[in-house]
């Protein structure tokens, strides 16, 4: 790559940066301009068309990269749930709170999102949404605990659980550390980790015990 194309590469990924930051900063995406972000990285207005088309350009490329970016921390995550219920579920969650406290900003962004602002933004979160649940059902099919589920469906509606999940656990995370200090914050933090393998050890439980009976046209009409 030559020295132009990097430089080119950089001022591109500042603007996907400075979007970042200012859509987690109390505001949505769609209240952002284009020329804020421009000017929060020392460029003019003009200079952001060398880049993106239009602010949904931009915000498609920065859903894509945040969702990358979980979906490696949500795979960690699910050997938690392919091998417990042995230690590796608590370090691996351990892990996932690490990865959420250390960077914040992508789960805020999505999870904010997700539910409001751009159009164009909520239907591309919720196709990477169904990615990482489609991935994690794969995952999940490796367990022994699940073999005995043969229906596809059920998987995902457990994987769509689980993603679920993961999403409520960020969230109250970065919320405890906002609402608490010191050794009351570690406290809460504990006790939520403890929290987060209980449920995890609950629904597989569940899941072991499984057993689907197909239902009958009459019956699933039923109200």
């Amino acid at each position: 790559m030559s020295i132009r194309d990097e430089r080119k590469q950089q001022s591109r990924q500042a603007l996907l940066d400075a979007a970042l930051a200012l859509s987690t900063s109390g505001r949505s995406f769609s209240s952002i301009s284009l020329r804020e972000i421009a000017r929060h990285v020392g460029l003019v207005p003009t200079a952001f068309y060398r880049h993106f088309q239009d602010m949904n350009e931009l915000g498609l490329e920065l859903v894509d990269q945040v969702a990358l970016h979980l979906k490696g921390i949500l795979h960690q995550l699910g050997q938690a749930y392919i091998y417990q219920p042995n230690t590796k579920t608590k370090i691996s969650l351990d892990l996932f709170f690490q990865a959420v406290e250390h960077n914040p900003e992508p789960w805020v962004f999505l999870i904010a999102e997700r539910w409001g602002g751009s159009e164009v933004i909520r239907h591309a979160i919720a196709r990477e949404i169904n990615f990482l649940i489609e991935d994690l059902a794969n995952d999940l099919a490796q367990m022994e605990t699940v073999k005995h589920i043969r229906n596809a469906q059920d998987l995902q509606v457990l994987a769509n659980i689980l993603i679920n999940l993961s999403f409520t656990w960020a969230m109250t995370w970065m919320n405890m550390s906002r609402q608490f200090q010191d050794q009351a914050r570690l406290e809460q933090q504990k006790q939520f980790k403890l929290q987060t393998i209980t449920q995890v050890h609950l629904i597989f439980r569940g899941i072991s015990n499984w057993d689907m009976v197909p239902t009958t046209a009459a019956e699933s009409s039923r109200p």
